[in-house]
């Protein structure tokens, strides 16, 4: 749940800061201005854009959401621009406004909040609006994805407080410095977000096809800076700039910092001082005469009547969720009026008529008398657009899929039964949906044999290394048998030996101190990190001799019980995310050390190791996803280029050692690629619909 709760804070905490800085400067300037009986207006806009947001929320929740992936970055994108057309707007109006009320506060207030009042309430609406409809998307698409609610909500909600606690601590300061300074400070600071605003906007309409120029990068240095690190999320979280960006985006961005920056410090350095003594002079007859906001008397007579306070504030809030509501009711993609499918060897697929494009949720009523498993499938290819596994005799479960146009059919496969495919049914327009092309043991077959006879050959290198690390150790030779072991130990580590692949022997080869009651003293302490111990802890040949010599048996153990091991096809894909887990875990935090400084050398092998599965592995990954696989082999060159930047001649830098940021670049970089191939396992996962 945390995980999925993380990018939704992101999220909340950018827009919320976003929407609130604009909001608090609003709020500063009528009660700087003394026109608070104005703030009902913009905290109406506020509302009316909250009420908005959530109803925009409902309507994506309720309805399935129809739109397409590409719509949804065509319509975040259009917002974006507009957005930035308001506030461009609202920061000049600002300018012009400060230097007013920083010299005739008094006497033409009036008359400046009469010309700005309207634009006030339409920036607040505008800047809580967009950024709630970009969060609602947001958090919509990272629950879907996620398949629960909960973490994505808490990670926003967590955000947005943050966010209003920031602002308000603005807010107050605002009230204490000069305003002009302030708006011009403010003012930059804005136009440049705007920039980037701007340029992520442009993209979003060049990923929704309104645009072109998708694939056309002005540069691309994802593989030379670290995503992760707190600058590079500083930046892309408040500038918008990303590690790649399209021409069309490097140009609007630098065209429209140059046009409006320009235009705006040119406007600051425009007042004139005699403005200054003007305002002061005015100030003071104000002061005389009255405030401006008294106003011309009201006509004797009877006073009109007036609306009710709340009247206002509950229409914004029931018009967008009454249309929602409406939306709701009459949409044709509620997921309570789904299909309901008939689950089993005689029914398969009874009640599927062709959908709508879109999002569509389908109830599988198993009908028959075995536990089976369900898909979704292109009946041409066997690609998999959903499934449901284990649904048992007589139950019902939702399967959710994005339909798209082209053939589906359904696809049960009863416990102990044979595939039963249902006829084929064609579904016109709505773009493409992604599915994924499902993978039997069969194709695993060759991927799992090549694996083994690169074990095979590894085994049998590794039973030459521990033979002489074990003579080094006979002859007294301590110093060979520091380098000797290293070797010998990268050799074991290259293996991918992650979660039982070499069952009982990884624990006597290279078992840890970790729950054993007399840790290094240990009995059952033995392999790699005991001799490791030992050469670098002042132990002599003598005390070596016998854990040297068992490491070298339990090596030859291994090599002689690898082939007729049963290694379950299915684990193939798991190592690939597993071995770099344990390396993460144990590696790069010093924890497997036992004083040769050599985890980094250790997680050098272990990407090794990675990178040989994943050849392997290639030909079924590239015919999946070929974005993936390319996005994996960027993030390996990336965490490959940060070891070897630790490795000089035969000497290998102690984790312990590295400078801080070298060794958050070096973790960020390795979570990142666990993210990247995280999916993997899923990709290539066993399905009986192959």
């Amino acid at each position: 749940m945390w995980d999925d709760a993380f990018p939704s804070f992101l999220i909340g905490l950018r827009e919320g800061l976003e929407a609130g800085l604009i909001v608090s400067v609003l709020v500063a300037t009528l009660v700087r201005a003394g026109a608070k009986s104005r703030l009902p207006q913009v905290w109406t806009g506020v509302l009316a854009a909250i009420a908005l947001s959530l109803s925009f929320g409902a309507v994506l929740t309720f309805t399935a959401a129809t739109l397409s992936a590409t719509a949804q970055e065509a319509f975040g994108g259009s917002l974006s621009v507009v957005a930035v057309a308001f506030v461009t707007a609202m920061v000049f109006w600002m300018r012009r406004s400060a230097r007013n009320l920083s010299g005739e506060i008094r006497e033409k207030v009036t008359g400046a909040l009469a010309m700005g009042a309207g634009m006030l309430i339409v920036t607040s609406f505008l800047a809580v609006g967009r950024e709630g409809l970009e969060t609602a998307l947001f958090l919509w698409t990272t629950a879907r994805a996620a398949g629960e609610s909960a973490g994505p909500m808490i990670g926003a909600g967590a955000g947005l407080v943050i966010a209003a606690a920031l602002c308000w601590g603005l807010y107050r300061r605002v009230l204490k410095i000069n305003l002009t300074k302030f708006f011009t400070a403010t003012g930059i600071v804005l136009v440049v977000i705007a920039a980037g605003v701007l340029g992520y906007g442009l993209r979003d309409l060049q990923e929704g096809g309104v645009l072109p120029g998708k694939a056309a990068f002005a540069f691309d240095v994802s593989q030379s800076i670290d995503a992760g690190s707190w600058y590079s999320t500083l930046v892309q979280g408040v500038f918008n700039l990303t590690p790649a960006m399209t021409w069309l985006q490097v140009v609007a961005y630098v065209a429209y910092l140059a046009v409006v920056l320009t235009l705006f410090v040119r406007g600051v350095r425009g007042v004139q001082p005699k403005r200054a003594a003007k305002a002061a002079a005015a100030e003071g007859d104000t002061e005389q005469g009255g405030s401006p906001q008294d106003g011309p008397a009201a006509a004797p007579g009877k006073a009109p009547r007036r609306r009710p306070a709340w009247v206002v504030p509950a229409t914004v809030v029931a018009v967008p969720a009454v249309v929602a509501g409406a939306v709701v009711a009459f949409s044709g993609s509620k997921p309570s009026d789904g299909q309901t499918i008939a689950v089993s060897e005689k029914e398969c697929g009874k009640g599927f008529s062709a959908p709508e494009p879109g999002r569509q949720t389908f109830r599988m009523h198993n009908t028959g008398d075995k536990a089976s498993e369900v898909y979704l499938v292109d009946p041409a290819s066997n690609a998999v657009y959903g499934e449901i596994e284990g649904l048992a005799p007589g139950t019902t479960r939702d399967l959710v899929a994005t339909v798209g146009g082209g053939q589906y059919a359904w696809r049960c496969v009863p416990t102990g039964g044979k595939a039963v495919t249902s006829a084929p049914v064609r579904v016109s327009g709505g773009g493409n949906a992604k599915a994924v092309v499902p993978v039997s043991e069969a194709d695993l077959e060759a991927p799992l044999r090549s694996y083994k006879e690169y074990v095979g050959k590894g085994l049998t290198t590794l039973i030459e290394q521990t033979d002489k690390l074990n003579e080094d150790i006979r002859n007294n030779d301590l110093d060979a048998a520091r380098t000797d072991w290293l070797t010998a130990h990268r050799t074991y580590s290259s293996l991918g030996a992650a979660y039982g692949t070499f069952q009982d022997f990884d624990k006597k080869i290279n078992g840890r101190t970790a729950g054993l009651p007399d840790g290094v003293r240990d009995k059952d302490f033995t392999g790699f990190h005991r001799v490791e111990y030992g050469l670098w802890h002042g132990q002599s040949a003598d005390d070596l001799r016998a854990p040297a010599q068992q490491l070298t048996e339990d090596a030859k153990g291994l090599q002689k019980a690898f082939p007729g091991q049963d290694f379950d096809p299915a684990d193939l894909p798991l190592r690939t995310h597993e071995i770099l887990e344990n390396t993460l875990q144990f590696e790069l935090t010093g924890a497997a050390d036992q004083g040769s400084g050599s985890t980094l050398a250790t997680a050098d092998a272990n990407l090794a190791g990675t990178r040989e599965l994943l050849d392997v592995l290639h030909p079924l990954l590239v015919r999946r996803d070929p974005k993936l696989v390319a996005t994996v082999n960027s993030d390996i060159a990336r965490v490959q280029k940060l070891l070897d930047s630790a490795h000089h001649d035969s000497q290998w830098t102690p984790v312990d050692r590295l400078d801080a940021d070298g060794r958050a670049r070096l973790n960020g970089a390795t979570g990142q690629l666990l993210e990247d191939l995280a999916p993997i396992p899923d990709l290539l996962e066993i399905r009986k619909s192959a």
